[in-house]
């Protein structure tokens, strides 16, 4: 199977339509990059050293890079899609020096959101993806939020060391699972969490705010959805324990509220149960693109796994068809109805 062929499943696409323009890599250009360039760090391996057990394991046939972009065949919405925690290829050193079996570590992904989304490339939307996975580096975290307890040597002096993410061994460099389990049995080279910063962060960060800054140039706006799921467990007391969707717009900063009333008002009349901002308002993507005084609007969306797999063993249930239709039915009311979120515009409703 063909990189290409291998995006085009990804994003949800049938045999018969045509397949969406894959980047790969951190430059957005096209092609698959060689393991010598700057910006890649490992030559990814045999998809069977690699792969942790997945519902369609012909995706990683071949070479695999670390992120890729799904382009549309005409860019003709002024959104841009990521899922940067959705990825499920695992460096073997990774797994290697992780003291977890494959399953604990694949329960802190967004597993599967990067499929549930992928409706949005025919529609006219770019999508970014990770494949690397979210143990192993994530990037909605600032660059260098990373846990000194984690790592023999000095962390740099600019690293930020006091966030309530490396309190909770959630940093940029995870130091646990969603769960509470550390990953590692013994600390880590600093060199280690540079290298996967440099490497692999950086060259995401680029390919996103590239994709942002192109839509904003053509359209005159942006609108980033940051795209996750979350374990029903974890709602608890901070929201209703049967929300199936969260809105974070970092309590109305992120974006125009036009948007979050939009997107919470889809949902809502297909019968979700929709909340906002707990327990998560969006993490750093959110926080760090979301400018809208600059029409620059940025939306972190939570579903409920519980609507689409088994938490427990990861495999999908019935419900993922209904809710991926869902998911293209809210894009394209959303995407239909939302006009003009300059600030000029909002200012003068």
């Amino acid at each position: 199977m063909r990189p290409c062929d291998v995006a085009h499943r990804r994003a949800g696409a049938t045999a018969d339509a045509p397949a969406p323009v894959s980047h790969y890599g951190g430059q957005g250009g096209g092609g698959a990059p060689h393991c010598a360039d700057a910006d890649w760090p490992i030559c990814w391996g045999s998809p069977a050293t690699m792969m942790l057990p997945s519902p369609d394991p012909a995706d990683v046939l071949g070479f695999v890079p670390p992120f890729a972009v799904d382009e549309p065949a005409q860019h003709s919405l002024p959104f841009v899609f990521n899922t940067g925690h959705s990825g499920a290829i695992y460096p073997p050193a990774f797994l290697a020096a992780s003291r977890l079996q494959p399953l604990a570590l694949r329960r802190s992904e967004d597993a599967y959101v990067d499929r549930l989304f992928g409706c949005v490339v025919p529609m006219g939307a770019p999508l970014l993806r990770a494949n690397f996975p979210r143990a192993y580096l994530d990037v909605n975290r600032e660059p260098y939020e990373l846990d000194p307890r984690m790592f023999s040597g000095r962390l740099p002096p600019f690293a930020n060391t006091r966030s309530m993410r490396v309190a909770g061994g959630l940093g940029t460099v995870p130091r646990v699972v969603a769960d509470g389990q550390e990953i590692y049995g013994g600390r880590l080279d600093v060199e280690e969490a540079v290298e996967r910063i440099e490497r692999l962060y950086k060259p995401y960060h680029r390919a996103l705010r590239a994709l942002i800054q192109r839509t904003a140039r053509t359209f005159g706006q942006c609108i980033l959805i940051d795209c996750h799921s979350m374990p029903s467990s974890s709602l608890g007391r901070e929201a209703d324990p049967k929300a199936d969707i969260v809105l974070g717009d970092r309590f109305g900063t992120a974006c125009a509220p036009l948007l979050t009333e939009r997107v919470e008002a889809a949902f809502r009349s297909r019968g979700f149960v929709v909340v906002r901002n707990k327990p998560y308002a969006g993490g750093f993507i959110t926080e760090h693109y979301g400018e809208p005084n600059l029409a620059r609007h940025a939306l972190q969306i939570e579903i409920n796994r519980g609507l689409y797999m088994n938490e427990a063993s990861l495999a999908v249930t019935p419900g993922f068809g209904a809710l991926a239709e869902a998911l293209q039915d809210i894009v394209a009311e959303v995407a239909g109805d939302i006009g003009d979120l300059s600030p000029q515009r909002i200012a003068a409703e």
